[in-house]
């Protein structure tokens, strides 16, 4: 490479980091709305018989979530949620859709969360009677909208100027606590561990400790990336100015 290549290189990375520098908040809240409308176009194209693309979105987002249908919200059926029957909720339990299905004949509540069972339940999508799963979980999906909606409001100059981070002691207490603890005491109410009678949280939880969850991680990192940007903002447009370059 010829130092006059290394230079327009060098030039070029420079004025693409200043870009980003300048305009984060809009990539990182295009990202963030393409991220949450996809789990909701995925059961909207298997309602409308488009099942290879739905299937496809469902695959991309797996590694993000374990996509139970019992934790999960669902479009163009019975009902938007169906928990488990000993989540006691009042809505018609998931078992009552489920138990008579081919994909879970082979299972008995011996086999809950083996290894089968829960790639049964993660592969199975819905079907015309119970609607499609949204592809990712409730919890997940209403975290990522409350970043989402975060972003957004720190997007408005008034908020951005005076909105300071989120103290770690608070985002632990508030944000991490109601999360770790919904979360874990179901996870330890089932095998290897059965630490106490099984607990299958209610939606309504799962919703709101996702969306404190969400809220509370893009107050503490929002204003992080935002001082970091504006240094490397600076630093650029400082380098370009001694060079008398105008970007």
């Amino acid at each position: 490479m010829t130092q006059d290549t290394k230079k327009t290189f060098g030039l070029r990375l420079n004025i693409l980091l200043l870009r980003i520098s300048r305009n984060w908040l809009r990539i990182v809240i295009t990202i963030l709305a393409v991220f949450v409308a996809l789990p909701f176009i995925a059961p909207t194209l298997m309602s409308a018989g488009l099942e290879g693309p739905g299937r496809a979105i469902y695959t991309l987002y797996s590694p993000f979530c374990h996509q139970f249908g019992f934790r999960s919200f669902y479009l163009f059926g019975d009902q938007p949620v169906y928990p488990r029957e000993v989540a006691q909720s009042s809505w018609t339990p998931y078992e009552a859709y489920t138990n008579n299905l081919e994909e879970f004949a082979e299972f008995t509540p011996q086999d809950d969360f083996t290894l089968p069972w829960t790639l049964a339940h993660k592969n199975y999508f819905g079907n015309d009677d119970m609607g499609y799963k949204v592809a990712l979980c409730e919890r997940d999906i209403f975290m990522y909208i409350a970043i989402l909606t975060a972003a957004v409001l720190y997007y408005q100059p008034y908020i951005r100027q005076r909105l300071r981070p989120l103290p770690l002691w608070i985002y632990v207490i508030a944000g991490v606590a109601p999360i770790g603890l919904d979360g874990f005491s179901q996870l330890l109410s089932y095998p290897p561990f059965e630490f106490w009678d099984v607990r299958e949280t209610l939606p309504v939880y799962r919703v709101l400790t996702g969306a404190i969850f969400g809220f509370m991680t893009a107050w503490l990192g929002l204003p992080y990336i935002d001082i970091s940007m504006q240094e490397t903002r600076h630093d650029i447009e400082e380098k370009f100015r001694r060079a008398n370059i105008s970007v």
